[in-house]
């Protein structure tokens, strides 16, 4: 073999080399380039946020009550199957997310399309639903006198969903501190994450049907949660009598009955630190919402907020949560799509 051969076959390896890394250097840089970022439709449809804010004010206007659902409703989709949009899916064996007893009472479906229905006049097939459920989420806290944040966008839909998962990947509200700890983990959520993101309760109202095991039989002897205050505790038998046969919602769930009670007493539909105050005074509504107390670092997150003077830490540290959870799972690039409906059937 000549010795131009050699240099040549000894040059190989290393061209090939080269070659993998640039390629790799390439799918990383074109992921980047995909993943969420801030202001991500600032080329392609500019007015996004501010249509979806300018929807957002009007429909809070006609009901304030959305604004809690709406928030509900990020959570729970990117609970289940990531932030992708899937939660709006409907199906007519009842098989989608939606069906699932957790979200039976879920509203806001139709103020989503709604926001959808706006965006796609001015930017066909631009704006995925999960994003504009990011957004409607942040801006039902900033219009209900929390903290404005950025929110990440330029996720994708996806067009899978199931009901069998959702009560899989929730944490029910008779969850424990473990239990609720177990749920965040795998998605990546960390204890501060835990109690940071119940600060989502400082808004909205619960039927009575989660809390009445808690109130009549905790233990199943017919007791109450010794952890709950006793003062509360019948404040809440007054409005949420023992279950009886018939008791189910206006969505059939049973036991659940047309009473609701707030989830934060006397502000339960301004976000700010009160709810801290009243789990720390009383247990909360949820037993989930008590079991930050059974914790060391989510009871002393909670016992800071509590007391803080000032809303500028949570909120801030609310706002951080709020972005890490929209990263869970999302779909981008050549992943999902864009549809121009949310809540397509899809059986």
């Amino acid at each position: 073999m000549s010795t131009e051969r050699r240099r040549r076959r000894r040059g190989e390896p290393l061209l090939l080399l080269l070659v993998v890394a640039a390629a790799a250097a390439a799918v990383v840089a074109s992921a980047q380039d995909a993943a969420p970022r801030v202001r991500f439709y600032r080329a392609t449809c500019p007015v996004a946020e501010d249509v979806v804010l300018e929807e957002m004010r009007l429909i809070l206007m006609e009901d304030a009550t959305v604004a809690p659902s709406l928030l509900r409703m990020h959570y729970h989709d990117c609970f289940v199957q990531g932030c992708d949009g899937s939660i709006m899916l409907q199906s007519r064996k009842g098989k989608t997310e939606r069906d699932a007893l957790p979200n039976r009472s879920m509203r806001g479906y139709d103020a989503i399309e709604r926001i959808k229905a706006r965006l796609e006049t001015v930017c066909p097939l631009t704006v995925s639903c999960a994003d504009i459920i990011a957004m409607a989420a942040r801006d039902a806290v900033y219009l209900s006198h929390g903290p404005w944040y950025d929110v990440e966008t330029g996720r994708r839909d996806g067009n899978v969903t199931v009901a069998e998962y959702v009560e899989n990947d929730l944490p029910p509200p008779d969850s424990n501190i473990v239990d609720v700890k177990t749920f965040f983990s795998v998605k990546s959520l960390d204890s501060k994450d835990i109690a940071v993101l119940f600060g989502c309760h400082s808004i909205g109202t619960s039927h009575c049907g989660p809390i009445q095991k808690r109130l009549y039989n905790f233990t199943g002897n017919m007791d109450q949660d010794p952890s709950l205050d006793p003062a509360y505790a019948a404040e809440l038998r007054k409005l949420c009598p023992p279950p009886r046969p018939g008791d189910d919602d206006d969505a059939g769930v049973p036991g659940e009955g047309k009473t609701k009670v707030p989830l934060d007493p006397g502000s339960n539909y301004t976000f700010d630190l009160s709810y801290y105050r009243h789990v720390l005074a009383t247990g909360g509504l949820f037993q989930s919402d008590g079991s930050l107390l059974h914790d060391p670092v989510t009871r002393g997150y909670v016992e800071k907020v509590a007391n803080a003077s000032s809303p500028d830490e949570y909120y801030a540290d609310f706002a951080a949560a709020m972005v890490k959870m929209g990263r869970t799972d999302v779909l981008v690039g050549d992943l999902g799509e864009i549809r121009p409906t949310c809540g397509v059937f899809v059986d």
